[in-house]
C-alpha cells in the first residue's frame, strides 16, 4: 500500500482549484471536478480548505502572495516594474482571471480574507509613498491612487484580451507597441512636475 502524502495531496488540490476557478469562476467551479483532477476525494478538499468559497479565497491569497514576492513595487524603476508585472501576468494569466471572477461575483463586498490582502497592498502603497517622499516619483497623485492607476494600465489588456485585440491588434508587434505605450504612460504619470 502506498504511503499517504497529505502535502502532495494539498498541492494537487490547490493546482486543480486554480485551474477550475480561473476557468469557471466561483459559482461555476465544481468541487467534483477539482477532486477528480487532483485525484483526491471531496471530503479531503472540505477537510483541508473548508467550503468552496474558502478554497477560492485560499487560492487567490496564495496567488496574490506569489505576485507580491515575485514582483515587488519599485518606485525607483517604474518602467522595469511594469515590464516585470506584464511578464508575470503573461506567464501566470490565472491570477488576473481569478481577480476578474472575484470582482464579477462579489462586486464591492468585503470578503472574509480581505484583511490579509490589504496588508499586501499596504506594503505596495508604502513603497510608492517612500518613492514620493524621496522625490523619485510625483506626489501630485495620492500613493494608493497612483498604484491603482499603474496596476490598471498594466493589467487591463490581460483582463479583457478581446478589447486589446480590437483596439490595439493581436500580433506581437502590436503587443510590443502596447507595452511601450503603457511604459510611456506610466513614466508620464509618475514624472515629477
Amino acid at each position: 500500500m502506498a504511503a499517504r502524502d497529505p502535502e502532495a495531496t494539498k498541492a494537487r488540490i490547490f493546482e486543480a482549484a486554480v485551474a477550475e476557478f480561473s476557468a469557471h469562476g466561483i459559482a461555476g467551479a465544481r468541487i467534483d471536478r477539482i477532486a477528480a483532477e487532483a485525484k483526491a476525494n471531496k471530503q479531503l478538499i472540505y477537510a483541508y480548505y473548508g467550503n468552496k468559497g474558502e478554497l477560492f479565497a485560499s487560492v487567490l491569497e496564495k496567488k496574490m502572495l506569489d505576485l507580491a514576492i515575485s514582483v515587488p513595487v519599485d518606485p525607483d524603476d517604474i518602467e522595469g516594474w511594469i515590464d516585470r508585472l506584464l511578464d508575470y501576468h503573461s506567464a501566470h494569466p490565472e491570477l488576473l482571471r481569478l481577480l476578474f471572477w472575484e470582482g464579477m461575483e462579489y462586486g464591492t463586498a468585503e470578503l472574509p480574507h480581505e484583511a490579509e490582502r490589504q496588508e499586501h497592498y499596504a506594503r505596495k502603497v508604502a513603497a510608492v509613498r517612500d518613492g514620493q517622499a524621496r522625490g523619485v516619483i510625483t506626489d501630485a497623485i495620492p500613493a494608493p491612487d497612483l498604484l491603482f492607476l499603474l496596476v490598471a494600465m498594466a493589467n487591463w489588456a490581460m483582463v479583457v484580451p478581446q478589447m486589446k485585440r480590437i483596439l490595439v491588434g493581436g500580433g506581437e508587434p502590436d503587443a510590443d507597441r502596447l507595452r511601450a505605450s503603457i511604459k510611456a504612460a506610466a513614466r508620464r504619470i509618475v514624472a515629477l512636475p
